[in-house]
Protein backbone atom coordinates (compact mmCIF):
# COMPACT_ATOMS: atom_id res chain seq x y z
CA UNK A 1 0.00 0.00 0.00
CA UNK A 2 1.16 3.12 -0.53
CA UNK A 3 2.03 6.18 1.59
CA UNK A 4 -1.13 7.64 4.03
CA UNK A 5 -2.28 10.74 3.25
CA UNK A 6 -3.17 13.10 5.94
CA UNK A 7 -3.78 16.52 3.60
CA UNK A 8 -5.36 16.43 0.08
CA UNK A 9 -5.41 19.17 -2.43
CA UNK A 10 -9.34 19.78 -2.99
CA UNK A 11 -10.93 16.29 -3.96
CA UNK A 12 -14.89 16.57 -5.48
CA UNK A 13 -14.73 13.14 -5.65
CA UNK A 14 -13.95 11.82 -1.92
CA UNK A 15 -15.96 14.97 -1.00
CA UNK A 16 -18.87 13.45 -2.79
CA UNK A 17 -18.04 9.98 -1.49
CA UNK A 18 -18.07 10.86 2.25
CA UNK A 19 -21.39 13.46 2.12
CA UNK A 20 -23.11 9.96 0.84
CA UNK A 21 -21.89 8.29 3.51
CA UNK A 22 -22.61 10.99 5.95
CA UNK A 23 -26.19 11.43 4.16
CA UNK A 24 -27.18 8.21 4.88
CA UNK A 25 -25.99 7.96 8.81
CA UNK A 26 -27.88 11.26 9.19
CA UNK A 27 -31.12 10.09 7.72
CA UNK A 28 -31.58 6.56 9.31
CA UNK A 29 -30.33 7.96 12.39
CA UNK A 30 -33.45 10.84 11.95
CA UNK A 31 -35.65 8.17 11.33
CA UNK A 32 -34.37 5.88 14.19
CA UNK A 33 -35.14 9.15 16.63
CA UNK A 34 -38.93 9.25 15.34
CA UNK A 35 -39.19 6.16 17.80
CA UNK A 36 -38.21 7.81 21.23
CA UNK A 37 -41.18 7.53 23.23
CA UNK A 38 -42.77 5.15 21.57
CA UNK A 39 -41.12 2.21 21.18
CA UNK A 40 -42.54 -1.26 22.35
CA UNK A 41 -40.56 -1.35 25.35
CA UNK A 42 -38.70 0.81 27.66
CA UNK A 43 -35.76 -0.98 26.56
CA UNK A 44 -36.22 -0.65 22.95
CA UNK A 45 -37.00 3.09 23.16
CA UNK A 46 -33.47 3.66 25.03
CA UNK A 47 -31.62 1.06 22.48
CA UNK A 48 -33.23 2.88 19.18
CA UNK A 49 -32.36 6.28 20.73
CA UNK A 50 -28.88 5.48 21.48
CA UNK A 51 -28.21 3.94 17.97
CA UNK A 52 -29.84 7.08 16.43
CA UNK A 53 -27.49 9.41 18.30
CA UNK A 54 -24.68 6.85 17.30
CA UNK A 55 -25.56 7.26 13.53
CA UNK A 56 -25.81 11.39 13.77
CA UNK A 57 -22.71 11.54 15.56
CA UNK A 58 -21.06 9.31 12.83
CA UNK A 59 -22.68 11.93 10.66
CA UNK A 60 -21.25 14.98 12.26
CA UNK A 61 -17.78 13.20 11.97
CA UNK A 62 -18.03 12.72 8.00
CA UNK A 63 -19.20 15.88 6.96
CA UNK A 64 -16.26 17.20 8.76
CA UNK A 65 -13.80 15.33 7.03
CA UNK A 66 -15.73 15.81 3.78
CA UNK A 67 -15.58 19.92 4.30
CA UNK A 68 -11.48 19.33 5.27
CA UNK A 69 -11.19 17.22 2.11
CA UNK A 70 -12.61 19.96 -0.28
CA UNK A 71 -10.89 22.64 1.49
CA UNK A 72 -14.81 24.21 1.98
CA UNK A 73 -15.43 26.89 4.78
CA UNK A 74 -18.51 25.35 5.78
CA UNK A 75 -19.83 23.74 8.90
CA UNK A 76 -21.73 20.29 9.46
CA UNK A 77 -24.57 22.20 10.08
CA UNK A 78 -24.73 24.13 7.07
CA UNK A 79 -24.69 21.08 5.24
CA UNK A 80 -27.64 19.35 7.26
CA UNK A 81 -29.93 22.17 7.51
CA UNK A 82 -29.41 23.88 4.35
CA UNK A 83 -29.49 21.64 1.59
CA UNK A 84 -32.63 21.09 -0.61
CA UNK A 85 -33.57 17.64 -0.90
CA UNK A 86 -32.34 17.30 -4.12
CA UNK A 87 -28.41 17.98 -2.88
CA UNK A 88 -28.91 14.92 -0.26
CA UNK A 89 -26.92 11.65 -1.49
CA UNK A 90 -28.67 9.26 0.81
CA UNK A 91 -29.83 5.61 -0.52
CA UNK A 92 -33.48 5.73 -0.91
CA UNK A 93 -33.80 2.53 1.84
CA UNK A 94 -32.74 4.70 5.07
CA UNK A 95 -35.64 7.47 3.84
CA UNK A 96 -38.38 4.58 3.86
CA UNK A 97 -40.67 5.87 6.71
CA UNK A 98 -40.94 3.68 9.91
CA UNK A 99 -44.82 2.65 8.57
CA UNK A 100 -44.30 0.11 11.75
CA UNK A 101 -41.62 -1.57 14.29
CA UNK A 102 -40.64 -4.46 12.03
CA UNK A 103 -39.76 -2.07 9.31
CA UNK A 104 -37.95 -0.10 11.14
CA UNK A 105 -36.05 -3.26 12.02
CA UNK A 106 -35.62 -4.45 8.51
CA UNK A 107 -34.49 -1.00 7.07
CA UNK A 108 -32.42 -0.87 9.74
CA UNK A 109 -30.21 -4.44 9.29
CA UNK A 110 -30.24 -4.40 6.09
CA UNK A 111 -28.51 -1.15 5.77
CA UNK A 112 -26.42 -2.33 8.95
CA UNK A 113 -25.22 -5.12 6.91
CA UNK A 114 -23.67 -2.90 4.27
CA UNK A 115 -22.57 -0.53 6.94
CA UNK A 116 -20.42 -2.58 8.91
CA UNK A 117 -18.83 -3.98 6.15
CA UNK A 118 -17.69 -0.73 4.47
CA UNK A 119 -16.62 0.78 7.57
CA UNK A 120 -14.47 -2.22 8.42
CA UNK A 121 -12.85 -1.64 5.29
CA UNK A 122 -12.52 1.80 5.32
CA UNK A 123 -10.03 1.32 8.26
CA UNK A 124 -7.33 0.70 6.31
CA UNK A 125 -7.70 3.82 3.51
CA UNK A 126 -4.96 5.73 2.45
CA UNK A 127 -6.59 8.84 3.72
CA UNK A 128 -5.85 9.22 7.59
CA UNK A 129 -8.97 11.52 8.02
CA UNK A 130 -11.39 8.37 6.62
CA UNK A 131 -9.54 5.50 8.57
CA UNK A 132 -10.12 7.12 11.84
CA UNK A 133 -13.26 8.11 11.63
CA UNK A 134 -14.20 4.55 10.30
CA UNK A 135 -12.42 2.46 13.62
CA UNK A 136 -14.94 4.47 15.35
CA UNK A 137 -17.91 3.90 13.47
CA UNK A 138 -16.94 0.28 13.10
CA UNK A 139 -17.19 -0.15 16.59
CA UNK A 140 -20.74 1.35 16.50
CA UNK A 141 -21.97 -0.55 13.78
CA UNK A 142 -21.03 -3.58 14.97
CA UNK A 143 -23.49 -3.58 18.19
CA UNK A 144 -26.09 -1.88 15.62
CA UNK A 145 -25.70 -5.15 13.07
CA UNK A 146 -25.97 -7.24 15.75
CA UNK A 147 -28.90 -5.65 17.68
CA UNK A 148 -30.66 -5.79 14.37
CA UNK A 149 -29.76 -9.16 13.77
CA UNK A 150 -31.01 -10.24 16.96
CA UNK A 151 -34.38 -8.23 16.54
CA UNK A 152 -35.49 -10.03 13.43
CA UNK A 153 -34.72 -13.11 14.77
CA UNK A 154 -37.32 -12.18 17.41
CA UNK A 155 -40.14 -10.93 15.39
CA UNK A 156 -39.68 -14.27 12.07
CA UNK A 157 -39.36 -16.78 14.52
CA UNK A 158 -41.88 -15.12 16.93
CA UNK A 159 -45.75 -14.38 16.97
CA UNK A 160 -47.66 -15.00 13.80
CA UNK A 161 -48.41 -11.71 13.47
CA UNK A 162 -44.45 -10.94 14.22
CA UNK A 163 -43.72 -13.02 11.04
CA UNK A 164 -46.10 -11.42 8.83
CA UNK A 165 -45.14 -7.95 9.55
CA UNK A 166 -41.26 -9.04 9.17
CA UNK A 167 -41.89 -10.75 6.23
CA UNK A 168 -44.25 -8.08 4.95
CA UNK A 169 -41.39 -5.45 5.49
CA UNK A 170 -38.50 -7.51 3.86
CA UNK A 171 -40.63 -7.97 0.72
CA UNK A 172 -41.36 -3.62 1.02
CA UNK A 173 -37.74 -3.15 1.60
CA UNK A 174 -36.07 -5.54 -0.67
CA UNK A 175 -36.54 -3.50 -4.02
CA UNK A 176 -34.69 -0.89 -2.43
CA UNK A 177 -31.10 -2.58 -2.02
CA UNK A 178 -30.13 -2.99 -5.61
CA UNK A 179 -29.55 0.61 -4.90
CA UNK A 180 -26.75 -0.27 -2.81
CA UNK A 181 -24.47 -1.67 -4.93
CA UNK A 182 -24.66 -0.01 -7.96
CA UNK A 183 -21.13 0.49 -9.44
CA UNK A 184 -19.90 4.04 -9.83
CA UNK A 185 -17.14 6.10 -11.75
CA UNK A 186 -16.56 7.75 -8.06
CA UNK A 187 -16.21 4.50 -6.01
CA UNK A 188 -13.98 3.18 -8.72
CA UNK A 189 -11.58 5.89 -9.18
CA UNK A 190 -11.41 6.33 -5.30
CA UNK A 191 -10.85 2.42 -4.86
CA UNK A 192 -8.01 2.90 -7.54
CA UNK A 193 -6.41 5.31 -4.99
CA UNK A 194 -6.57 2.83 -1.87
CA UNK A 195 -9.42 5.57 -0.30
CA UNK A 196 -12.22 3.93 -0.56
CA UNK A 197 -14.40 0.32 -1.52
CA UNK A 198 -16.49 0.06 -4.80
CA UNK A 199 -19.73 -1.16 -2.66
CA UNK A 200 -20.46 -3.07 -5.70
CA UNK A 201 -17.11 -5.47 -4.44
CA UNK A 202 -18.99 -5.87 -0.78
CA UNK A 203 -22.19 -7.45 -2.58
CA UNK A 204 -21.52 -11.15 -1.38
CA UNK A 205 -20.11 -10.61 1.75
CA UNK A 206 -23.28 -8.72 2.31
CA UNK A 207 -24.96 -11.77 1.39
CA UNK A 208 -23.68 -14.42 2.77
CA UNK A 209 -24.23 -11.87 6.08
CA UNK A 210 -28.16 -12.13 5.89
CA UNK A 211 -29.00 -14.62 4.25
CA UNK A 212 -28.54 -17.22 7.38
CA UNK A 213 -30.26 -15.21 9.69
CA UNK A 214 -32.78 -14.28 7.44
CA UNK A 215 -33.35 -17.94 7.25
CA UNK A 216 -33.01 -18.62 10.66
CA UNK A 217 -35.72 -16.18 11.50
CA UNK A 218 -38.07 -18.32 9.15
CA UNK A 219 -37.97 -15.30 6.40
CA UNK A 220 -38.16 -15.62 2.80
CA UNK A 221 -35.86 -13.22 0.46
CA UNK A 222 -37.71 -11.79 -2.50
CA UNK A 223 -36.90 -12.48 -5.59
CA UNK A 224 -35.15 -9.81 -7.02
CA UNK A 225 -37.38 -7.79 -9.87
CA UNK A 226 -35.90 -6.62 -13.24
CA UNK A 227 -36.56 -2.20 -12.02
CA UNK A 228 -34.59 -1.38 -9.77
CA UNK A 229 -35.63 1.98 -7.59
CA UNK A 230 -32.38 4.08 -7.79
CA UNK A 231 -31.59 7.82 -7.79
CA UNK A 232 -30.90 8.42 -4.28
CA UNK A 233 -27.28 9.27 -4.99
CA UNK A 234 -27.89 11.91 -7.57
CA UNK A 235 -30.37 13.71 -5.23
CA UNK A 236 -33.52 11.90 -6.85
CA UNK A 237 -35.28 10.70 -3.56
CA UNK A 238 -39.30 10.17 -2.61
CA UNK A 239 -41.37 12.09 -1.40
CA UNK A 240 -40.87 11.09 2.33
CA UNK A 241 -36.99 12.21 1.76
CA UNK A 242 -38.85 15.82 1.91
CA UNK A 243 -41.34 15.15 4.60
CA UNK A 244 -38.57 13.67 6.74
CA UNK A 245 -36.29 17.22 6.37
CA UNK A 246 -38.94 19.83 6.83
CA UNK A 247 -39.07 18.48 10.19
CA UNK A 248 -35.73 18.56 11.10
CA UNK A 249 -34.61 21.70 9.65
CA UNK A 250 -37.70 23.94 10.51
CA UNK A 251 -35.93 25.66 13.66
CA UNK A 252 -32.39 26.02 12.27
CA UNK A 253 -34.25 27.81 8.94
CA UNK A 254 -37.00 29.82 11.09
CA UNK A 255 -33.88 31.35 13.06
CA UNK A 256 -30.79 31.20 11.03
CA UNK A 257 -28.72 33.67 13.02
CA UNK A 258 -29.09 32.22 16.24
CA UNK A 259 -26.16 30.89 17.96
CA UNK A 260 -26.84 27.86 19.71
Amino acid sequence: MEKTITALSTNPELYEYIVRLADDRLILGHRLSEWCGHAPILEEDIALSNIALDCIGQANMLYTIAIESAGKKSTPDELVFFREAQEYKNLLLVEQPNTDFAHTIVRQFLYDAFGVIVFEKLQTSRYHQLAVVAQKCYKELQYHFRHSSQWMLRLGDGTEESHTRAQSALTSLWKYTDEIFLQDAIEENLEKEEIAIQSVHVKPEWEQSIRGIIGDAALAIPESGSFIHKGGRAGNHSEHLGHLLAEMQIVARSYPEIQW
